[in-house]
């Protein structure tokens, strides 16, 4: 049996020999080098499933390793060794297209994971199959979910934290679970979890598990999120919902990649890649300082943003079949022309969530299972102002606060018709999420 192969760039000897030790130990040959010039020659010279390298090196970074290896599209994955608590070169090599990185003093058990799963990903360079799965899942030919699918395949790769913005309703948690399966970590558990849905005194309980008898009720032992994705994913949908004190642990147990359980007396090593979620505006918050910059840019390493539905409106038809086929109506006669015409002009606030809704309620509707455009039952979409312009202002009215008046009627209808989704109100009056916000409270509108 052929042994796989790992290349390790270091031009400290007794960092180079703790590293073939120990990679040697899991049956990879290793192959040294003490420079990038070195590094480059190993290169040309033989194949390899991985590479390991210092981010220092005599001559060069190792970001110029990374940059040359992504350059000539080796598929090789490319792990870091960076300085312990630089979050900066960590985050800026896993920009440059390195899959991971761990910090020195090197810690051999996450070293193990991070070799572990890079085998994993070399053992899965082709992924035709996979790409049609994601097509067959991820509904629609438009560019901008081209765009998506290609850049999924990539995120796979990478065991880089991926912050995925969008509206409520997008569709953030399947591109979530679509970068999970795509990846080496597909065996491994994917675990979704709301952090609005946690009530904040149980939170550290909940994401990092607890002795029995830790606190009030604590009979059993739990082992937490983070155990729980263990070799896998941890998806944390709406983040921004965390307060400020599960912030800070939060980031000390992505930076650490290791957790104290409440009750321990220390940190357990943990192995879990980490996907984000909201549809509020992170950056916004950071500046308000509601939520933790260096968390912030600890997430959003790599952004990836899912588009509204009324900006790919060609993919509404296939995804209404899709969706119709999923519920259980005859996909090729159910929808009519002229329903599907409506659908089309209908702006989704609530996106391919309200769209399934709609479906769902048409047929339940419909007679003859046959979707008319009265079964589909859409909100009327109004305008901020009726047609023609409001009605002009009562004699004696000063004009200011019959602008006023004027503004806050546009406001709320626009709430009205998103259900209360300040962002999707926003973009529907064409303004920006912060100059909403500014109105509302200068409108006093709660």
């Amino acid at each position: 049996m052929t042994w796989p192969a790992a290349l390790v760039v270091d031009d400290e000897p007794d960092i180079r020999e703790l590293l073939r030790l120990t990679l040697e130990r899991m049956d990879i040959q290793v192959i040294t080098a003490a420079s990038l010039a070195e590094a480059r020659e190993r290169l040309a010279e033989g194949t390899f499933a991985f590479c390991l390298t210092d981010m220092r090196l005599p001559d060069g970074s190792g970001l110029d390793l990374v940059r040359s290896i992504q350059q000539r599209e080796l598929e090789l994955p490319v792990a870091v060794i960076t300085a312990y608590g630089n979050v900066e070169s960590a985050v800026e090599s896993l920009k440059a297209g390195a899959f991971d990185f761990v910090s020195k003093p090197v810690d051999l058990q996450v070293l193990r994971n991070l070799v572990q799963t890079a085998l994993r990903l070399a053992a899965t360079r082709s992924y035709p199959q996979r790409d049609r799965r994601t097509r067959d899942r991820l509904i629609g030919d438009s560019p901008p979910m081209q765009a998506i699918r290609a850049t999924i395949a990539k995120l796979a790769r990478s065991q880089a934290p991926v912050y995925i913005s969008g509206e409520s309703g997008t569709g953030k948690e399947l591109v979530a679970r679509l970068i999970h399966e795509k990846g080496p970590r597909a065996d491994g558990p994917f675990v979704p979890v709301n952090c609005g849905a946690i009530p904040s005194e149980l939170m550290e309980s909940e994401f990092f598990g607890h002795r029995k008898g830790s606190f009030t009720g604590a009979t059993n032992a739990g082992e937490g999120l983070f155990r729980a994705a263990d070799g896998g994913t941890l998806f944390l949908d709406e983040v921004g919902e965390l307060p400020l004190p599960m912030q800070v642990k939060l980031l000390r147990a992505i930076q650490e990649r290791a957790i104290r359980p409440v009750g321990a007396s220390g940190e357990e090593p943990v192995d879990v890649r980490i996907l984000s979620a909201t549809h509020k505006d992170l950056a916004a918050m950071v500046r308000e300082g509601t939520f933790r910059q260096d968390l912030y840019y600890r997430l959003n390493v790599i952004e990836l943003q899912v588009p509204p539905l009324r900006e790919r409106r060609e993919d509404i038809p296939p995804l209404a079949r899709h969706l119709l086929h999923r519920l259980g109506g005859d996909a090729a006669s159910a929808l009519s022309e002229a329903a599907l015409a409506a659908l089309t002009r209908y702006p989704f606030p609530g996106n391919v969530r309200e769209l399934e809704n709609i479906l769902e309620r048409a047929l339940a509707l419909c007679e003859g299972g046959r979707i008319l455009p009265e079964d589909l039952r859409l909100p009327s979409v109004q305008p901020p102002l009726a047609e023609g312009g409001p009605a002009g202002p009562e004699p004696g009215t000063p004009l200011e606060d019959y602008l006023l008046q004027v503004e806050r009627q546009a406001i709320q209808q626009a709430l009205e018709h998103t259900r209360y989704n300040k962002t999707a109100a926003a973009r529907l009056l064409g303004i920006s999420f912060r100059a909403l916000r500014y109105r509302l409270k200068k409108l006093h509108i709660e």
